[in-house]
């Protein structure tokens, strides 16, 4: 990966950016505009979400994995997909609301299938119990993707599927994160799906503003959720 031309705080003005409330044309305007660069600018952040969370699935996933069907939703550009690859993890269909994005994505060459997909707007463009894995990574916090479509990622997965999730720490995604662990906590006490793992990350990436840091760390925390989607009782 090249190295970005923008500084951190260059990086850290554009992640803001990206949260601030606007209208979904607008934010996929700002998402298609900023493709090209994506993968340089959280390369400067240290964003290490995509790694780890390969690692997660790789430790769960332990045979077999070269045939488990993934969903990667908010797939960008395909980092977590490149990760997962490494891990021998072969098979990967792609959701993202930028056009751009999904380009980028193409030309890698990783992807079985690739779909443009606004979250949050509606029922996700999959057959209900149709996948092995799916994964959201990223785009689970403030400003982004709303917690409610934690049930249509759930309806894609087959029952004994995994359904990956992660959300950043950060002081002004405090309440986000406490919304999602409510959802998944429902969820989980209505038989729906069952928690295999939760690992809070301490350096999830760098401070994406000053406001952020906290004393000498300039990193922020993060979590990986994993759960598994219950078998149908007939």
């Amino acid at each position: 990966m090249a190295a970005s031309r923008r500084s951190l705080q260059q990086v850290r003005e554009i992640i803001t950016s990206a949260h601030e409330d606007c209208t979904p044309a607008q934010k996929l305007q700002f998402y298609d505009r900023w493709a090209q660069e994506y993968e340089e600018d959280v390369s400067v952040l240290e964003y290490n979400a995509p790694r780890l969370v390969a690692a997660v699935l790789a430790s769960r996933c332990i045979s077999n994995r070269e045939s488990k069907l993934v969903l990667d939703v908010a797939c960008g550009t395909g980092l977590v997909a490149q990760e997962l690859l490494r891990c021998g993890f072969r098979l990967f269909h792609g959701l993202d609301g930028s056009a751009r994005m999904l380009e980028m994505a193409e030309t890698k060459k990783l992807y079985q299938e690739l779909k443009q997909c606004m979250l949050g707007q509606g029922p996700l463009p999959s057959t209900s119990d149709f996948y092995d894995v799916v994964i959201i990574v990223g785009a689970l916090s403030d400003g982004q993707v709303p917690v409610s479509v934690i049930h249509e990622l759930l309806r894609v997965t087959k029952p004994g599927g995994l359904l990956c999730l992660t959300t950043r720490s950060n002081t002004s995604n405090l309440q986000y994160k406490a919304e999602l662990e409510h959802e998944l906590a429902a969820l989980q006490s209505s038989g729906l799906c069952d928690c295999i793992t939760i690992q809070n990350i301490e350096k999830w990436e760098k401070a994406t503003s000053e406001q952020e840091v906290q004393g000498e760390s300039d990193y922020i925390s993060g979590v990986i959720y994993l759960y598994k989607k219950m078998e149908t009782i007939s």
